[in-house]
């Protein structure tokens, strides 16, 4: 390690909830700290015993849904229901998570349709997953809140910005236990390092960058792909969901939906809430003034009405909060020589027709030495007023520089809930436990906010535009086109009911 380069090592400490000794069901009054900030009442309607099983139902049984089910059972929930477009019962040589998850909970009860089973047993589940493609995130978690259930809904928690809102309103006017599936948020050394920053190790925030290895999936296609036949086993109708309709085709489903506007968020979706996640909490950014797409890829990359570009930076602009300086954050994402070839409907390098390779990275001024695509590709590093700090969520150290920030610093007590074995599902499993919605920290008044920030991203770049934005009303005043991408129309007998 250079004699500029210090190493930090987070603690391993885990902080263990208390069980509250109350029977099932019974009611506690009274305003949590989030609710309250929305002058909502907290009444929830679910707490837990020591002894008492949760009941937990997945909506999505493979690939992510598999092991957000199996991290559920792990960390204590019981599996009653199951529910996919995916009937594996009817068809179980399609193998995969779909038979896999069947079979290791045979006696939960199945559906195909989440809204039949909220409704028909919804007084039966304390707890769900949502593991669904983005569109269908809203929907199936404020109709699982609806029935006083709590709910871990994988990342982006939304598919669109009025969507977030919705969610971080609903779960606080309910009382619920809410989680959204950014994994590292439940990890030591994440929070670890959020009390470092909050601390004052760097200074005052006041730019940060963060960069992903994403796209690995077609974007930028300029036109819908032929219509296929669906194979038996997928419900079309059901998947589609409140999206607008379009024909089945393997090039949609079942991986490569989040390269398309109206299913999925693009790169940005798939892993900001992961990478920008850190900064986000530790310098409290809250909502952004404004957000401009400063780069985007042209060409076979250009964004289309159907997909997002190959590549694309975007820049965020945060106020003064709380004493702190404004904060410019910078995002980037894709590879500046992707290309769509819809012949092989895939992305490829325009210099040789390859595997692409040339990654969108921050200036090699901020980078200063690192190299951007270790660490699996993606990464952050935060600028303060007086130095460095580069982390990456996959790892337990980081790099400040300079190095003798460090020296004589008053390293500050652990002050961040941690989470049972930094495991997002122990967390939330103990927080219902608990009767605390506040104890799961990336719950939907962390997460509602933060998403809503994610996704104004894909807003300015849709628009490319410099978007002003107004947060407390949800519109942009510079731009009211933008508008009907913020709050988007949804398929008939599919409108979200608050």
């Amino acid at each position: 390690m250079k004699v500029w380069e210090q190493a930090l090592v987070p603690s391993s400490s885990h902080f263990q909830l208390m069980e509250k000794k109350t029977s099932r069901r019974n009611v506690i009054k009274g305003l949590g700290v989030t609710a309250a900030a929305l002058n909502f009442q907290v009444v929830p309607s679910k707490v837990f015993g020591a002894n008492d099983k949760i009941t937990l139902a997945g909506i999505g049984t493979s690939g992510k849904g598999a092991s957000d089910i199996s991290g559920s059972a792990g960390a204590g929930f019981q599996i009653t229901h199951l529910c996919d477009i995916v009937d594996s019962a009817k068809y179980p040589n399609i193998g995969g998570g779909w038979v896999k998850t069947r079979k290791d909970y045979p006696d939960a009860k199945f559906f195909d349709d989440w809204r039949i089973m909220l409704e028909e047993e919804g007084d039966k589940i304390d707890a769900v997953t949502v593991s669904t493609p983005d569109h269908v995130h809203a929907h199936a978690a404020i109709a699982a809140m609806n029935k006083d259930c709590a709910v871990y809904c994988q990342k982006p928690l939304t598919h669109g910005i009025w969507e977030a809102r919705m969610l971080t309103e609903v779960a606080a006017k309910k009382g619920v236990v809410t989680q959204m599936g950014n994994q590292a948020h439940a990890e030591d050394h994440m929070r670890r390092v959020v009390e470092l920053v909050r601390a004052g190790l760097i200074g005052d925030v006041v730019e940060v960058h963060a960069w992903t290895n994403r796209p690995i999936w077609p974007q930028a296609m300029p036109e819908w792909p032929e219509k296929e036949d669906p194979p038996a086993h997928i419900n079309w109708d059901l998947w589609i969901g409140p999206a607008p309709y379009v024909d089945y085709s393997s090039k949609i489903a079942p991986f490569k939906w989040r390269g398309y506007w109206d299913f999925g968020t693009g790169a940005l979706g798939d892993m900001a809430c992961h990478i920008m996640d850190m900064a986000f909490w530790a310098a409290d950014l809250g909502a952004p003034t404004s957000v401009k797409c400063t780069e985007i890829a042209d060409g076979g990359g250009a964004m289309s009405d159907i997909a997002p570009p190959t590549w694309s930076t975007i820049e965020y602009q945060f106020p003064k909060r709380k004493g702190k300086k404004p904060v410019k954050f910078v995002w980037y994402d894709g590879y500046k020589d992707a290309i769509f070839n819809p012949d092989k409907w895939s992305l490829e390098s325009k210099i040789d027709g390859g595997k692409i390779r040339e990654k969108n990275l921050p200036p090699s001024d901020i980078l200063e030495g690192m190299k951007g695509d270790e660490r699996g590709g993606y990464g952050s590093v935060l600028i303060g007023t007086e130095g460095k700090i580069f982390f990456n969520r996959s790892k337990d150290n980081w790099i400040v520089k300079p190095g003798n920030l460090m020296d004589g610093f008053d390293f500050p007590e652990e002050n961040v809930l941690r989470a049972r074995d930094e495991n997002p599902h122990n967390e939330f499993y103990d927080a219902i436990k608990a009767g605390k919605p506040e104890n799961a920290l990336s719950g939907f008044h962390h997460s509602g906010p933060f998403t809503e920030m994610v996704l104004l991203g894909n807003l300015a770049v849709r628009l490319n535009k410099n978007v002003e934005w107004d947060s407390a009303n949800l519109t942009s005043p510079n731009t009211p086109e933008a508008a009907k991408l913020i709050k988007r129309d949804y398929r008939e007998g599919w409108e979200l009911k608050i």
